[in-house]
């Protein structure tokens, strides 16, 4: 579990690091369909739709956080079903929140995501030492913990700033 000082020294070296990168991207870059949806038939993503599901997934985490904290048995509340039925409600809910955000702009989507990690860093300092160790039920992030979960937030960010680069590299 990397310890509390890790978890806020790596949200925010990512997070500069992303906010730059969007900030240096031309209009036109943030805008031109760049990753293929998840969902069959539906529009792909641009640069922008990834800032939207980063802020959607921060803040997925920490309710996961907050559900385990207040005593819930299955925080994570992926539902039942196969794995193809979990994977395909999860990718809906993407696709849904994705929609609903793509007419945003930049400035918004970045204050939205702001917003998302000023409350995760508000969480982190609720939790104490111990729960921070402690494994999640059901996460799959990282080592299981929750601060593990947390800091999985930069490792995401990374994932989808490359997704994103490859994409406008192919197109």
């Amino acid at each position: 579990m990397p310890e509390r000082a890790a978890i806020i020294g790596k949200l925010a070296k990512e997070r500069e690091k992303l906010v730059a990168h969007y900030r240096a991207m031309p209009d036109e870059e943030l805008t031109r369909p760049c990753t293929e949806s998840e969902v069959d038939g539906e529009q792909p993503w641009c640069a922008k739709d990834h800032l939207a599901h980063l802020a959607m997934i921060e803040r997925a985490f920490q309710g996961m956080i907050r559900r385990h904290v207040g005593g819930e048995s299955n925080p994570v509340g992926f539902g039942g079903g196969s794995r193809d039925e979990i994977i395909a409600r999860v990718h809906r809910n993407n696709q849904d929140n994705v929609e609903a955000h793509r007419n945003d702009s930049l400035d918004a989507l970045l204050a939205d995501l702001d917003a998302a990690r000023s409350e995760t860093l508000a969480l982190l300092d609720e939790l104490t030492d111990e729960q921070l160790a402690s494994p999640l039920p059901g996460a799959p992030w990282a080592d299981g913990t929750i601060g593990g979960v947390l800091v999985t937030n930069a490792y995401h960010e990374i994932q989808h700033q490359a997704w994103v680069d490859e994409g406008l590299l192919r197109q």
